[in-house]
This record gives structure tokens, sequence and C-alpha cells, in this order.
């Protein structure tokens, strides 16, 4: 079993100044996900599933196109939830991220003020990742190692989804215990691909994680994160 987690091109955060809640890509990000498509055009993958936001969703569209799929979205997927500073000018938000990285770890689980918690959000993913491995036959094996059960080996997921996502979901598959930074404990650059795949064991499966971030298909003065 293989899982593809690609992030999302570079969104437009801000605009005239503004913030902008579930942006659209910038011009650069277009061309980072036409690059992203070309590299995933001879992919070979059984399912692909993109958040809810638009910034998945353009990610997604030239490898979608490249292989007739359609768009299908995964809600648990969704980046955590920032709070209502749409049309806020952008030094407010910028002041919000520098004031949350100076806060004491254990206060970090609280997130942002007005947003959704570091904590919650964490459990969702972890809950929404759960319920999407099980119906399709993925379980944890009862063991205090990170072993798994899974009924069809050969399955394989690309996610379009997002750095705080991708990061809870790779913590999710290792076994790795949550943190309220797991933005800053993976470096995820936008329109990157991570690879994680099952390795067979005597008494069931556990996840590697084969290459992190992978952005050879962008030109140097193109990535961003």
């Amino acid at each position: 079993m293989e899982f593809t987690l690609i992030r999302h091109a570079e969104p437009e955060w801000v605009k005239d100044g503004k913030a902008v809640v579930d942006p659209p890509l910038t011009s650069r990000g277009l061309n980072q996900a036409q690059l992203l498509g070309l590299r995933m055009a001879d992919a070979k993958f059984d399912h692909i599933y993109t958040s809810p936001l638009i910034r998945t969703h353009q990610t997604a569209e030239p490898t979608l196109h490249a292989h007739g799929r359609d768009l299908i979205i995964e809600p648990w997927l969704e980046e955590i939830r920032e709070p209502a500073w749409h049309g806020e000018p952008a030094e407010k938000t910028i002041k919000a991220y520098r004031d949350e990285m100076a806060r004491n770890a254990e206060d970090r689980w609280h997130g942002l003020h007005g947003g959704e918690p570091v904590r919650d959000f964490v459990n969702r993913i972890h809950l929404g990742a759960e319920q999407f491995l099980a119906s399709r036959g993925v379980h944890r094996i009862d063991s205090p190692l990170p072993l798994w059960h899974i009924e069809n080996p050969g399955e394989s997921f690309v996610f379009v989804a997002h750095a705080g996502t991708n990061s809870v979901i790779i913590c999710h598959l290792l076994g790795l215990q949550p943190t309220p930074w797991e933005w800053e404990r993976f470096v995820i650059g936008h329109a990157s691909v991570t690879t994680i795949k099952a390795m067979k064991l005597g008494d069931g499966y556990t996840f590697s994680l084969i290459n992190l971030s992978d952005v050879e298909h962008l030109p140097s003065e193109i990535r961003t994160r």
C-alpha cells in the first residue's frame, strides 16, 4: 500500500494588503501545479482525493486532467480552520502567527484565538484517517508497536491536501506522538510530494517514509513554502 501526500501549491494569502481565507493559487502557484501535473502524469495510483479547499482543487486539476479523473473531495483532509479574518489587514494575521510561535509548548495546543484549537485539529485528522482506512480494510493491530492489518496491500492513494493535514497523516501512519507544531516538525514545500509505503512484517505491516517534501520537479527559483 502506498500513499502519496501532495501539499497544495502557493496560495494568495494576501490580496491588496488584506488577508484571504480559503485563497486561490498565485500565478506562481498555478505554474507549480502545472509542473506537478507533468510529474504525476506517468504516476500509477488507484485513487486521488483533495481537501474541500480551493487551493487543493487548483493544485490537483492538472494531475486529474492528465489521468482523466474527476475531482473527489474528502472533507476530513481540510487544513486547520483559521479565525474569521478574511478582509482583515495582513499585518494582523502576521502578528497572530508570530505571537503563536512565541508561546510555551503546551499553550500551543490552544491555537490561534478564534480559530480551531490545534488539539481539536490533530484529533480530527487522526479520526478522519482512522475511519478512511478502516473503510478500506486497514486498521491498527492491537500492539504497542505501529503494526497494521491491510486487506489490499497493492492499493495506492494520492491525497492533495495541506502541510498540517499531511504532517498529521504521516504521524498517524508511522505511529508518532502528536505535537502542537506539526507544521514545523515536517517542513513541507508547496506542490511537494511525500511518499509513504507499507512494509510487510511477519505479523502485519508497518509504514515507511520513503521521501519527504520532494520538489525536484520544480525549478529552484519557484520553490516556496
